[in-house]
């Protein structure tokens, strides 16, 4: 791995990275849907799932009062309601109780990863200035504070709220310049290939891939700067 001399700031993404440590939020789901034997196949899946993205991606459904849970409810809800509308699962008492049991699983999930990231965040604290830069649906503050992650970053760049969205490397130069360093001195930490390394070497950043059990996209190991394969791993680079 390169060696990182002269890092000032981190920025890190938060979905699929601190909140799965590196496994991709479809994975997520698809495990919790195997897990309660949802009677759909895994390509069934993947269009409510794409459904469910570009639908929260166009509709102001999710509040920023709501905390994870509810973005995991309002998203199983919209997944349900696609396969059931398309014929892929049948219409009952149980189909009614999935959501919940959905959202309920993931969170828990969720939970438990984001203490143990928690940790290497706040040890990285200790010597660098934090920043944290997302795709998310403009209740991002909320989500961290109920996980206890709000106070160890000095700002946050969500693009609901900034109206600029990742693989877009200016939300990377935005992150930047909240952090007060120049690009070159920050090093940017992210689960996705095409969303987080890509931008933000554009953006003039170092990076480091939290490779983990993505979703399908070409991807190419030597751009990185370095790679992990889970973020504890962090704490021995920086």
């Amino acid at each position: 791995m390169k060696q990182f001399n002269n890092i000032k700031g981190i920025i890190f993404d938060y979905g699929g990275t601190i909140d799965t440590n590196g496994k991709h939020w479809a994975e997520v789901l698809w495990s919790r849907y195997k897990g309660l034997n949802i009677p759909v196949n895994k390509e069934e899946f993947k269009k409510a799932y794409i459904h469910g993205e570009r639908t929260l991606a166009t509709q102001p459904l999710i509040k920023p009062s709501h905390d994870f849970y509810d973005v995991l409810l309002i998203k199983a809800k919209i997944q349900i309601e696609y396969l059931i509308q398309q014929g892929f699962l049948s219409s009952s008492e149980q189909t009614d109780k999935y959501p919940e049991e959905i959202a309920k699983g993931c969170y828990n999930f969720a939970k438990e990863v984001v203490n143990k990231s928690l940790f290497v965040v706040k040890r990285l604290l200790n010597k660098y200035k934090l920043t944290l830069v997302s795709n998310f649906y403009g209740n991002i503050n909320k989500v961290l504070e109920n996980f206890g992650l709000l106070c160890n970053f000095s700002s946050i760049i969500e693009s609901a709220v900034v109206g600029v969205r990742k693989p877009d490397p200016a939300i990377f130069t935005l992150g930047v310049r909240e952090l007060g360093f120049e690009a070159h001195e920050v090093v940017v930490i992210g689960d996705s290939f095409s969303k987080d390394i890509i931008p933000a070497k554009a953006a003039g950043c170092r990076t480091i891939w939290l490779k983990g059990e993505g979703w399908g996209e070409e991807t190419d190991d030597s751009v990185p700067d370095a790679i992990i394969t889970d973020l504890e791993q962090l704490l021995n680079i920086l």
